[in-house]
């Protein structure tokens, strides 16, 4: 078994329930991590055989610059097309963070994590 991390991936966004955080946006910060065997990719060097992070960074991108009210939802959405398209992953946790959210204070971020075994 190992794992693939992404972390960081920086994507802009209009999350939220307010009209204020439709029209002005923000800034998100993504996490994925994910399960999935890769000894025969250790021992064959090749592409066909891993899980491939580019085709996870794409989903991520796709699904976050899609507008939901809750965070959740989002990161829901994620989870659920790694399922649906990557038959290797046995396991994943996106933690999805905004941030400078509009609460009323210097928050630098709010995250929420989901996870999901397949």
């Amino acid at each position: 078994m190992g794992k693939i991390i992404l972390e960081n991936i920086r994507i802009y966004s209009n999350h939220g329930c307010l009209d204020e955080e439709a029209l002005i946006g923000s800034d998100y910060l993504i996490d994925l991590e994910i399960h999935a065997d890769l000894s025969k990719s250790a021992e064959t060097d090749e592409l066909n055989d891993t899980v491939d992070y580019v085709h996870l960074n794409r989903i991520v991108k796709e699904e976050v610059s899609i507008r939901s009210k809750l965070l959740e939802k989002v990161a829901d959405r994620v989870l659920q097309r790694i399922q649906n398209e990557i038959s290797m992953v046995s396991y994943a946790k996106v933690k999805l963070s905004k941030m400078n959210p509009p609460i009323g204070g210097n928050v630098e971020k709010v995250s929420i994590v989901l996870e999901k075994k397949f």
